[in-house]
């Protein structure tokens, strides 16, 4: 169950500042999110065939061409801290 502490986690992981309204609103929605996802992995799928597109007649995959990137002094420029050319993140993990 997804809760505000949760919610709240997970705002803190993602630089976000919520209130104390959007956290309750947010932790509201991903429950109910949640539930529809249980409600659709209880629902009998053994006769259907995977498919890994609707319409398999359209290929939403580009073709895969070279082209110039930017340069890396730019790109670090949408960062928040840069420590020796990279972006320096928070540990998120232990």
């Amino acid at each position: 169950m997804i809760d505000k502490t949760h919610v709240k986690h997970i705002a803190d992981l993602s630089r976000l500042s919520l209130t104390d309204a959007e956290t309750e609103s947010y932790a509201d929605q991903l429950a109910s999110i949640l539930d529809y996802v249980e409600q659709l992995n209880k629902v009998d799928t053994s006769g259907v065939e995977a498919t890994s597109f609707m319409a398999p007649a359209c290929d939403p995959m580009r073709d895969d061409v070279q082209s110039a990137s930017l340069p890396s002094d730019k790109l670090l420029e949408n960062g928040p801290k840069v420590k020796n050319g990279y972006f320096a993140v928070p540990k998120v993990m232990n």
